[in-house]
């Protein structure tokens, strides 16, 4: 008896302090998301969602304005990640990604509307559905906010209220599969329909040598020319026999940094530094004596210059890295090439698109070079442009105000709609002028992963009240009905990638996980793949699903 009087009086004590509940669910989250079973695990979202559940079911309830502006916070940061590429992507290959994450939205929805008619599922449960089979917290988000905000009207007989909570146990239910059916099926598929990922990824790949260099696999050393063999080489057969076109040599004469012709030869005294894959030093550069190894400190003082550089320049997008010669141009060498988020294999073929970041190594001089061309050199980027970011929202919220009445059905974006189209704009802005709206990539990461995790604890919050009840009386019809949403977009989107737009299968893959923005699955396809190949169809649809998926979850509502 004491021990429940003790146990009450905690969750009376927390009750009383939401913040101390909300960071302990947070907390709890990430430690259940990391739980690892196999190969499997839940990720922070899902597992903030269960420590929500948990505490829901004592009755916990989060405030209504602490979950709008997580909501907030996650659905502009979502377009603002997006809006670089949304437009520029349209533009090549992105229009067949556009119509796969299309071709699979509206499969989804079709689905998730059919089984709540069907079914008889009560009203809000189809967006529940939907955003759970889907695993798409944006499609949760949207279709929570909207009912909110009051832009959709419930029917009779049903609150506003009710209504949510409806989503939310909806979401609830069928999360788990969507989440765990959707890592099996693409783990599967490839081998039940006899497609080996590793060999198209390879034939996708370039074999010349300048294809890329892994992150931290750099390195910078200088030799002093004491070998008089090596003087008597011409810098033309140097080239031919020793470079690897990814390494940057530069020589110093006296207290001249020099650049030697093809017809040229080294001299002794002349100091060469270099810089490019460890690799190089250990495989190629071991083959021939250069003369004295300089200390490490001063043989990386020309080459410790590292910056990220945001594509922008329209000169450049479409080009690949090959036309462009950055290394042989510019004596630096790209490490990493980033794009949203995720990191781009470095392939022969690979085009440059708007909002890009290349991480660059090399002497100060030639980035700033490089970045003119380019677009814009980022230095330990620290300040976020809080006056931009803070009226975004604000101008975002403003726009899904306005909605246009026709009898009972009330048209507008929303406040989702209107803070996606805030985020787009001011990310596509940003890209085209540098020194705007600046939302460093670290600080856009935890406004759009706390933003998601406060909203998803609300959810969690709100479910856990009536979720056993739920489950015990349309837990099974829920469960198969989002296996249903979960299966049938990834075939259709299969069949229609290949047969329609001809998509590779390696990319194919990675471009139906962004489509469903899932990315655990896409991990799965790049284990699968042993590379990160799958990552170029992953970020050619994850932009338009992100947007399709949004609008799709206040839309739903309406059936």
């Amino acid at each position: 008896m004491e021990e429940f009087t003790n146990f009450t009086r905690l969750l009376e004590l927390l009750r009383a302090q939401p913040v101390l509940t909300l960071f302990l669910i947070l907390g709890m989250g990430y430690l259940i998301g990391a739980i690892r079973i196999g190969s499997f695990s839940l990720g922070p979202v899902a597992g903030v969602l269960f420590a929500g559940l948990f505490l829901g079911h004592f009755d916990f309830r989060m405030s209504p304005g602490a979950q709008s502006v997580g909501f907030a916070l996650f659905i502009f940061s979502v377009g603002y990640q997006a809006g670089p590429r949304f437009l520029e992507v349209l533009k090549a290959d992105g229009l067949k990604y556009f119509m796969l994450a299309l071709v699979i939205a509206v499969t989804g929805f079709s689905i998730a509307v059919i089984a709540t008619k069907l079914l008889s599922l009560t009203p809000g449960t189809s967006a529940g559905l939907l955003s759970g089979g889907l695993t798409s917290s944006p499609t949760l988000a949207a279709a929570q906010e909207a009912l909110r905000s009051g832009q959709v009207a419930p029917p009779q007989g049903i609150t506003a209220d009710e209504m949510i909570g409806n989503v939310a146990t909806g979401y609830a239910i069928t999360y788990i599969f969507g989440l765990a059916g959707l890592i099996a099926i693409i783990k599967l598929l490839p081998q039940i329909l006899g497609i080996d990922l590793a060999k198209e990824a390879k034939l996708l790949e370039s074999e010349d040598a300048s294809a890329g260099i892994k992150t931290g696999n750099v390195a910078a050393r200088a030799y002093r020319v004491t070998n008089e063999e090596i003087t008597k080489i011409p810098a033309k057969q140097l080239k031919e026999q020793y470079w690897d076109k990814t390494s940057v040599a530069r020589i110093k004469r006296g207290e001249k940094v020099i650049r030697l012709d093809l017809d040229d030869f080294l001299q002794l005294g002349d100091e060469v530094y270099i810089l490019g894959p460890i690799e190089f030093f250990t495989e190629t550069l071991s083959k021939i004596n250069l003369g004295e190894e300089l200390a490490p400190e001063l043989s990386t003082d020309l080459f410790t210059q590292s910056a990220q550089i945001v594509v922008m320049n329209k000169n450049v997008m479409g080009k690949t890295l090959q036309e462009l010669e950055i290394t042989r141009r510019f004596a630096v060498v790209v490490t990493r090439i980033t794009r949203m988020r995720l990191e781009i294999p470095q392939i022969i073929d690979y085009k440059l698109t708007r909002g890009d970041i290349l991480t660059v190594v090399g002497p100060t001089e030639q980035v700033d070079l490089l970045g003119q061309e380019i677009g814009h050199v980022e230095r330990d980027v620290a300040e976020t442009d809080m006056v931009t970011f803070a009226f975004g929202i604000a101008f975002g919220v403003v726009i899904g105000l306005f909605a246009i009445s026709i009898g009972q059905l009330s048209i507008g974006l929303g406040s989702a709609g209107g803070l996606l189209a805030s985020g787009l704009a001011i990310g596509y802005l940003r890209s085209v002028h540098p020194t705007f709206g600046r939302l460093p990539d670290a600080a856009r990461w935890i406004l759009m992963e706390f933003g998601l995790l406060i909203f998803m604890a609300g959810v969690g919050l709100r479910a856990g009240g009536d979720i056993i009840e739920t489950f015990v009386s349309a837990g099974p019809v829920l469960v198969m009905a989002g296996i249903v949403v979960t299966t049938t977009p990834i075939l259709v989107g299969y069949l229609f990638g290949r047969k329609i737009l001809k998509i590779n299968p390696v990319l194919l893959f990675g471009g139906i996980t962004g489509s469903m923005t899932s990315g655990a699955s896409l991990s799965v396809v790049t284990k699968a793949a042993n590379s990160n190949i799958p990552s170029l169809g992953y970020t050619g649809a994850y932009a338009f699903a992100n947007v399709l998926l949004t609008i799709a979850g206040s839309i739903i509502l309406y059936f």
